[in-house]
């Protein structure tokens, strides 16, 4: 396939690799530095020249405001969508970003004649550069199959959910589960720390209990060795929960759990380790408690 990509970041980068490994032409934006790695892609002179040059076009953003500037700003993708020779092509966008706001992309997509389909990942850096990413997708059933393919190259766990916003409402519900998860792992090793027992063993103890968890598993290890350097930073992780936030109060429904995690990232922001992997979240703990789980 002819495939842009959008958005050669931590994740988007080796995720693009890949695309290109499997053999697949791929179209990439104008920017500072292409990596070496994806030195094979055709680069573009603006995003709408991305769109006019592929049949999928798929983005990897930070943020909700960057995916509607992509698609919709000047020399974006819809201007290339306009301009295709009324071929239908598929967007995929596989950011984390809002789900209301999704289902508006997708039908201002659907309306220049292209299918589109949310399809934000799971899994991190780590996921990226392994091939291993949990994709949950949100858009129409034989667009999806069509596209299959593509994720499989970049993914492991791959279900479509349901409709467009379906995949990014799966998000922002994981996005949950794995802060209140690292928020219960930093307690849990701060109370062992501060209560004088060796946290790297407590941890070894608890990998072999109902409480083991990925979250335990490789957190756990990073918040002992104090090793944060980012594969998914807590500004980004902050960003999802306010996601969650902003839809449980449009729904009416009480989210106390993922409030507090979300203050916890908030006090990491106060304190400038925002750019930090999310589970430095257990900063924000320590910061409290007068105390670290390890040292460095």
């Amino acid at each position: 396939m002819k495939i842009g990509f959008i958005g050669l970041g931590i994740m988007g980068a080796p995720m693009a690799q890949h695309l290109l490994a499997a053999g697949h032409e791929l179209f990439v934006p104008k920017r500072s530095k292409v990596p070496e790695a994806l030195s094979a892609a055709t680069v573009c002179a603006t995003n709408a020249d991305v769109a006019r040059a592929a049949d999928v076009i798929i983005l990897m953003l930070p943020d909700t405001p960057d995916v509607d500037k992509v698609l919709f700003g000047k020399e974006g993708v819809a201007e290339g969508l306009k301009s295709g020779g009324g071929k239908a092509k598929t967007v995929v966008d596989m950011s984390s970003i809002s789900p209301i706001e999704t289902k508006r992309f997708a039908l201002a997509i659907n309306e220049l004649g292209s299918d589109y389909l949310d399809a934000p990942v799971s899994g991190g850096e780590v996921g990226a550069k392994a091939a291993s990413l949990t994709i949950m997708i949100g858009g129409d059933e034989a667009v999806f199959e069509r596209i299959k393919p593509l994720f499989e190259l970049m993914g492991k766990n791959i279900t479509l959910v349901g409709g467009n916003g379906d995949g990014q409402t799966t998000k922002v519900a994981n996005q949950i589960i794995v802060a209140l998860n690292i928020a219960a792992v930093g307690e849990a090793l701060l109370f062992a720390s501060k209560a004088g027992a060796d946290p790297a063993r407590v941890r070894q103890a608890l990998m072999g209990g109902f409480a083991a968890s990925r979250i335990l598993e490789v957190h756990g290890e990073r918040m002992i060795k104090r090793t944060f350097n980012p594969g998914f930073r807590i500004a980004l992780h902050q960003k999802d929960l306010n996601l969650a936030m902003a839809g449980a109060k449009a729904m009416g429904v009480a989210l106390p759990q993922t409030a507090s995690a979300a203050q916890l990232m908030q006090v990491c922001a106060a304190n400038g380790w925002d750019q930090l992997d999310h589970s430095a979240l257990v900063k924000s703990l320590e910061h409290m408690a007068a105390h670290e789980v390890a040292k460095a």
